[in-house]
């Protein structure tokens, strides 16, 4: 969890008014996170850093009772799971923000996916969920 994150989100109503951060706060607070990191060695806010392998790291996590993993943000650890096939569905969030730049959600070189569309959803009339599954 970037420090980003965990300076914004355990806070979020007494620094913003948007309904959409007042509506997620409680949530990513209650949430199970786990970082992966090659440094950090612990981290606040119900949260597990682990590291080492990512392949069986990712395959213990998938192993443990619970729903779905979702990984947000972290545009180079989303390339390693791509690469390595560990991705199952890909959610693109379209949010109608300008941010004038940001990292690329695929690394350069990645080899073309089949992805089949599965759902798409609207949220309060600004937010496009489109859900992929590798095919």
């Amino acid at each position: 969890m970037g420090p980003e994150l965990s300076a914004y989100w355990p806070d979020a109503e007494s620094i913003s008014d948007h309904p959409h951060d007042i509506a997620f706060a409680p949530v990513w607070r209650e949430t199970p996170k786990v970082v992966f990191s090659r440094t950090l060695e612990k981290a606040d806010w119900n949260t597990r850093v682990v590291g080492g392998d990512l392949g069986a790291v990712v395959a213990a996590l998938k192993a443990e009772p619970g729903e779905d993993l979702l990984l947000m943000g972290g545009a180079e650890l989303a390339a390693e799971l791509t690469a390595r096939g560990l991705i199952d569905e890909y959610h693109v969030f379209v949010h109608p923000v300008v941010l004038g730049g940001g990292k690329r959600p695929f690394a350069e070189g990645t080899a073309r996916l089949g992805l089949a569309l599965v759902e798409s959803r609207t949220f309060d009339g600004q937010v496009v969920l489109l859900r992929f599954r590798r095919a």
